[in-house]
């Protein structure tokens, strides 16, 4: 039995104390006989101190909106009001609280039945006492334990256990039961609770079986009795288990006797056992054998391998031929060096002396034109003296000649004539020239117009040359390395980037370039998408701007600053981005997105970031793409499009290709090629053509230069002689018109002039000092710059073989570097095949220990061997086929061996099983026929003390009766006389009256409480069908027994008045308050009677 069944039996251990404490209350109050309880009849006395119930509250329970709380005493406690104030509620909530079901309160079937119409959850709160020291975890729960339950309207409901603060210190129904278990609450026995069906039902029943059973439910003797027929059926059903494996018994000693014939046979071919056995230990230590051998062989190669120094001679014969050449590489490099530090310096020193030159020149020059300024103006002063002096001599001799003047007069006046003449010729002369020339130039400049337009075509053919030329050999070398297409470097950087990345400099490896990772869906559009992408086509993409720093000094090596791919910054994703809502919308045409794959969505996530590819359409006609894009509202999203020969069109204008093919993206690169040897064909042609045309040219302009040179120096004489000219005839018209000047003047004039000239001479002869020196330090310099510029000269020859000399050097390192490598990685072979042998030796011998430990499992001791593995391995096979033939026949020895053991193991375990539950069926037998004594005795003891109170109840009462048990018919039958009628003699239960009937129920339940443990006693309308005489003696019984039992607490419900109970601390009395038929709403009044 459990705790809680068992517990309720008079002499439990756990309230022994708390019944002597009782008993002794009891013996004390049956000397007293009284009519009547006096006032004073409580005295103050100690409580109980566990499972008393402090309080109840209720909240949309049945048809009460809000109960409580109620607050009980710790002993008697009443609770009257009228129908429908909630008394038995309170009871019903009790139950229900403390974890009862509802079948139990027989007020429902299920918890729904108990939250109130309209609302969701009803909440139920009970309160019980744990004090003392058999307190239930008095440490974690305090004084008092709060039960709280929400119930909800679909039938379930939760458990909150709390302390005394309120704490929440559990929500699991087994707590709740192990607190019940401890303060001996027993929920469903109507000894704690006896509701007003549970009466009706065995009290209030004529039926004797009824009052029977319901003494045997009050006392657990009913959940006993179950128990005992429980086991008794078990001890059945074992029995006749135990009786069937005795006759498999049988069957299996039969089997066990079969196997263990089979086992004493085995005995004949025990020879051929040991002599396999031995072959076995013998292929053990041959296979030992076999393996050392290997060993030894194994070494001797490593050794042999070992003294191979081929690899290392060659290695170190590399690496001096290269440290050779190295440092030869390095006296060429340095002194090379040395030849571009002194041509640098020169360099420098030339562009010095060069300005020096240029300034001296310049400053010669000017010295130059003063001196023949200072000489023409001597000259011009000597002139003028010269023109004073003749002056002077025709005045002196004009004298002498004036007899002859008229004539001479005449003959000067012919002379001016023809000099007027000849200077008119002259200067007509000079207007043809200056005409002439003026043609030339203009011819000559349209010449070198000419000659500037062809070399400016034959470099645009020279450069379209080159650049085709540059295309056709990436073309050739991307026919063994795809990349070569995107430039010389771009498989450099690829293979850097992988050793990058390898060596964990890269978060995320680098993708690129762009153009070797897309490919198109149709190749007729190469050329669109090309000229959309344009320099993405060799961007490479990074995840980080880490990664892109490591790129950028990947690139440093291979690229000059300026120069580099783009280097596109955006985090990787390995889903495409999802551009439905922005991606242009033109069903009939693709966007660039469309005709496009990737070998990885991180390429188009960055072209839609970078270029917005997903909004540009190609529209492969002309005319149709301006039609979409310039005539009408152009296709939503869309921003451009292009063509299919790469034509790009926006709303608003229109760009024409400059490309006729793909450059990155085509397919056949065959035919690529051809196209291009073709264009090289013509280029080279239009190149050797324009070189002609200038060259023909150049010829034209310089003869026509060497013309336009000769009419200018003929001008130039022409010129000088018109000068002459106009010389004689201003001194024939002066001669005229200084023929009246007088001597005197002239002569003084002429004194001037001639300290004039002396002066000017002076002047000429320091200008021409000036001169000379200018000009020698014109000299110099112009010296010293051509000295320079022939060292510079002399320094670029020896360059040349330096650099040509280097490069070969170079080309040989390089050829050494690679000899090396190679060399290294066969020294790195043959030292990884020693060290792959001697791992090899290390296993085998790791093997050999495994063999011989196996071999000793096999056989202790080393067996000398002779023969081959394939020998004994024959033998030992032709032994297993001559065992196997006698097995066919007798059986497998190991498998019989087995199955014997089995048999004789199962056959000993079955018996010693039957064994067993033979003797425990006996010894259960021999416990339970005690038990069932000890029971039988239990059940006399309880029902002669049940007699015992009920007859001493009677007594008080001034009654006489009887209580009769039938055991073994289960009947009990309680007679009972009342007082006056003794004539009549006892009369049955159906012959009383309701209120008879009602007192001596109450007598019975006292009788029952005498008898049995529990905390707390609750009655419900105990007294409803009692006349006051008897509910007055039934309220003396009960407070009687409760102030002997003043370690309990009562609870007693009922709907009359109770104005004459004693007034005490002891009782306290809860009056309902009438039920609100408006609201529905219920409030709970308490009063206090002291």
């Amino acid at each position: 039995m459990s705790k809680r069944k068992a517990s309720v039996i008079v002499d439990a251990a756990t309230l022994k104390s708390r019944r002597l404490t009782a008993a002794g209350a009891e013996n004390n109050a049956t000397d007293t006989n009284h009519q009547g309880l006096p006032s004073n009849i409580f005295t103050p006395s100690l409580s109980g101190d566990i499972g008393l119930i402090e309080s109840i509250s209720l909240k949309n329970f049945m048809c009460h909106h809000s109960l409580g709380p109620v607050q009980f005493g710790p002993h008697v406690n009443f609770i009257v009001g009228n129908n429908g104030s909630g008394k038995s509620a309170i009871l019903t909530g009790l139950i229900v609280g403390l974890g009862g079901k509802a079948t139990m309160t027989n007020r429902g079937l299920s918890l729904k039945d108990f939250v109130k119409s309209g609302e969701n959850t009803a909440d139920v709160t009970v309160k019980l006492r744990n004090r003392g020291a058999d307190a239930y975890k008095k440490d974690l729960y305090g004084d008092y334990i709060i039960i709280e339950q929400r119930i909800s309207s679909d039938g379930s409901r939760t458990y909150k256990l709390k302390n005394k603060s309120g704490q929440l210190v559990s929500n699991k129904k087994e707590e709740l039961i192990a607190v019940l278990d401890h303060f001996n609450i027993q929920l469903d026995n109507p000894v704690s609770i006896l509701s007003q069906e549970m009466s009706k039902q065995f009290l209030h029943s004529k039926n004797e079986s009824d009052k029977y059973k319901f003494f045997m439910k009050a006392t657990l003797l009913e959940q006993m009795k179950r128990d005992y027929i429980h086991i008794k059926h078990t001890e059945t059903i074992t029995r006749q288990q135990v009786e069937r494996q005795e006759e498999s018994l049988k069957d299996l000693k039969q089997e066990f006797l079969q196997k263990k014939e089979r086992y004493e046979s085995l005995s004949s071919f025990s020879d051929l056992t040991e002599t396999l056995e031995n072959l076995k230990k013998n292929m053990a230590w041959c296979l030992v054998r076999d393996k050392e051998q290997s060993i030894e062989q194994l070494k001797e190669d490593i050794k042999k391998e070992e003294k191979n120094r081929k690899h290392e001679h060659n290695l170190q014969l590399c690496q001096s031929k290269l440290a050779e050449t190295e440092k030869r590489l390095q006296v060429i490099k340095k002194r090379a060096d040395g030849l571009r530090e002194e041509q640098k310096s020169l360099r420098e020193d030339n562009l010095t002396f060069k300005q020096q030159a240029k300034i001296t020149n310049k400053a010669h020059k000017e010295q130059e034109l003063v001196y023949f300024r200072a000489l023409n103006k001597l000259k011009q002063t000597e002139r003028e003296q010269n023109l004073l002096q003749e002056k002077i001599n025709k005045a002196r001799a004009s004298e002498r000649l004036i007899n002859s003047k008229d004539a001479k007069r005449s003959k000067r006046r012919a002379t001016l004539g023809d000099l007027k003449e000849q200077l008119a010729e002259l200067q007509k002369t000079c207007s043809q020239l200056n005409e002439d020339i003026k043609k030339k130039q203009q011819a000559l400049l349209k010449g070198k117009e000419e000659q500037d337009k062809l070399r400016v075509e034959a470099k645009t053919v020279q450069f379209a040359y080159e650049s085709k030329m540059k295309r056709k050999n990436q073309l050739l070398a991307s026919r063994s390395n795809k990349l070569k297409r995107f430039g010389d470097n771009v498989p450099d950087l690829i293979a850097a980037i992988d050793e990058a990345f390898a060596a964990g400099r890269f978060i995320k490896k680098p993708v690129g370039p762009i153009g070797a990772c897309i490919s198109m869906k149709d190749p007729s559009l190469a050329v669109a998408v090309e000229c959309c992408l344009r320099s993405f086509m060799k961007a490479f993409c990074c995840d980080n701007y880490k990664d892109e720093s490591v790129l950028q000094g990947l690139m440093s090596r291979f690229y000059p600053k300026g120069n580099r791919p783009q280097i596109i910054v955006s985090s990787f994703s390995d889903k495409l981005y999802n551009v439905h809502g922005r991606k242009a919308c033109r069903p009939d045409y693709q966007t660039v997105l469309d005709t496009i794959t990737a070998t990885t969505p991180v390429i188009l996530n960055s072209l839609v970031d970078m270029r917005g590819i997903e909004t540009i359409l190609i529209i492969k006609e002309k005319d149709k793409a301006r039609k979409i894009m310039q005539r009408g509202r152009p296709p939503k999203n869309c921003r451009e499009a292009f063509t299919a020969e790469g034509d790009q069109v926006f709303p608003n204008r229109y760009y024409t290709s400059e490309f006729s093919m793909a450059k990155y993206l085509s397919g056949d690169i065959e035919a690529e090629i051809q196209l291009l040897e073709s264009e090289v064909e013509n280029l080279k042609a239009q190149l050797s053509r324009f070189q002609l045309q200038v060259k023909s040219v150049t010829e034209d302009i310089e003869s026509m230069e060497s013309n336009l040179n000769n009419t200018i120096k003929t001008l130039k004489k022409t010129q000088a002689s018109m000068n002459q000219v106009k010389a004689s005839i201003s001194e024939l018209e002066t001669a005229t018109e200084e023929q009246s000047d007088d001597l005197t003047s002239l002569e003084e004039v002429a004194q001037e002039n001639q300290q004039k000239v002396e002066l000017e001479k002076q002047a000429v002869q320091e200008a021409k000092a000036e001169l000379d020196k200018q000009r020698k330090s014109s000299e110099e310099a112009d010296s010293k710059y051509s000295s320079v510029r022939d060292k510079i000269d002399q320094l670029v020859e020896e360059i040349e073989p330096l650099k040509d000399e280097q490069l070969k050097l170079e080309t040989e390192c390089v050829k050494h570097e690679r000899n090396l490598k190679l060399l290294e990685k066969q020294l790195k072979t043959h030292r990884d095949n020693i060290q792959a042998m001697k791992s090899m030796l290390l296993e085998r011998e790791e093997e050999l220990q495994e063999n011989i430990e196996k071999a000793k499992q096999i056989s202790p001791e080393r067996q000398p061997v002779t023969c081959s593995t394939k020998s004994i391995d024959a033998e030992i096979t032709r032994l297993k086929k001559k065992l196997k033939v006698y097995e066919s026949n007798h059986g497998e020895q190991e498998q019989v061996i087995r199955e014997y053991a089995e048999a004789l193991s199962l056959y000993k375990e079955k018996t010693n099983q039957v064994r067993d539950l033979r003797k425990f069926i006996d010894r259960l037998n021999i416990i339970m026929s005690d038990r069932q004594n000890r029971y039988k005795i239990m059940r006399r003891s309880l029902s002669v003390r049940c007699k015992l109170y009920f007859n001493n109840f009677l007594i008080k009462m001034n009654c006489c009766g009887s209580m009769i048990f039938d055991h073994n018919n289960e009947t009990l039958s309680i007679s009972v006389k009342p007082p006056g009628r003794d004539k009549d003699g006892a009369s049955d239960m159906r012959s009383l009256s309701g209120g008879e009937r009602s007192f001596s129920t109450v007598c019975f339940m006292l009788s029952l409480w005498e008898i049995t443990e529990s905390p707390f006693r609750c009655l419900d309308e105990f007294d409803v069908y009692m006349d006051m005489h008897n509910r007055r003696i039934c309220l003396d019984l009960l407070l009687e027994l409760s102030e002997r039992q003043h370690l309990r607490q009562f609870i007693f419900i009922t709907p009359l008045n109770t104005s004459n109970l004693p007034r005490t601390a002891l009782i306290k009395i809860h009056h309902l308050g009438d039920p609100e038929r408006e609201d529905r709403h219920t409030k709970d009044k308490d009063v206090q009677q002291v």
